[in-house]
């Protein structure tokens, strides 16, 4: 955990996000107390849905019909 004055802040802020981005906190100072914290968002994985894809893959209705090009093989 990395400790930053608001000042200092403003002059590295795109460092200060890649530190972030790498999985490191940041805790901004304002007149030597703590006063934010920059850390890294997490992705919330969403929810499998069941039948989300309904509708959306059609079948040819020859599907099943043996295939010319193997034809020797049966």
């Amino acid at each position: 955990m990395t400790h930053v004055d608001v000042q200092q802040a403003g002059e590295i802020f795109s460092e200060l996000m890649e530190l972030v981005a790498s999985g490191n906190e940041i805790i901004i100072d304002r007149d030597k107390r703590p006063f934010a914290k920059l850390v890294p968002l997490t992705r919330v994985k969403k929810q499998r849905q069941f039948g989300s894809a309904k509708g959306m893959i059609i079948m040819a209705e020859d599907f099943d019909e043996p295939l010319e090009d193997f034809a020797e093989y049966m």
